[in-house]
């Protein structure tokens, strides 16, 4: 299985906008993909008002590939929320299933 970070820095004045497309479009897109594990959104706190997250874990690479197409790795962008972001970043890592 495969953790997926995705984190955005939305433009100032932005953020109730953002936050309505993360919350009613981006994560029932993402819930609703095959191969996907859990995901968990991340909403700004005050130190950070401009920032959100979204952990993901899928399944598998292919899952992952059927979702964002073969530039998985870069971050998947969504047309309504062009010109709400400031900054992203995408990071992928190996989950460790061993509970200690």
């Amino acid at each position: 299985m495969i953790i997926r970070i995705f984190r955005v820095t939305v433009e100032d004045g932005k953020e109730a906008e953002f936050e309505d497309f993360f919350l009613n479009t981006a994560l029932p897109l993402v819930k609703s993909q095959p191969g996907i594990i859990s995901v968990t959104p991340g909403l700004p706190r005050p130190e950070t008002p401009n920032e959100f997250c979204m952990v993901m874990v899928w399944s598998d690479v292919e899952s992952i590939k059927a979702f964002a197409g073969d530039n998985w790795q870069l971050p998947h962008i969504h047309p309504d929320e062009a010109g709400l972001i400031r900054d992203r970043a995408l990071h992928h890592y190996n989950l460790n299933q061993l509970i200690t």
